[in-house]
């Protein structure tokens, strides 16, 4: 199983994910609170920007996203992160 790293450029944290797990539930696991909804990909509302790093879906997200966003709510990494967060 491979395990990413996922730094957070304002709050200077650094996490550890391996998608066992929504990137949402990693950070409320860890004491971050991100604005959510649906947790499914069709709101938008847990929408972050992408500093740098790939994510990938497993089904295409309903919301709409612009190319340096992800929805944390079911985005799969494919590498390590920054997130604007």
């Amino acid at each position: 199983m491979k395990i990413y790293r996922v730094q957070l450029k304002r709050s200077q944290k650094t996490l550890l994910h391996d998608n066992q797990c929504s990137l949402l539930e990693n950070l409320e696991q860890n004491g971050i609170r991100h604005e959510y909804q649906c947790r499914s990909g069709y709101c938008g509302a847990c929408r972050a920007k992408l500093l740098t790093g790939t994510v990938s879906y497993r089904q295409p997200p309903l919301a709409f996203l612009q190319a340096d966003d992800v929805l944390l709510c079911c985005c799969q990494l494919e590498s390590d992160l920054e997130l604007d967060l």
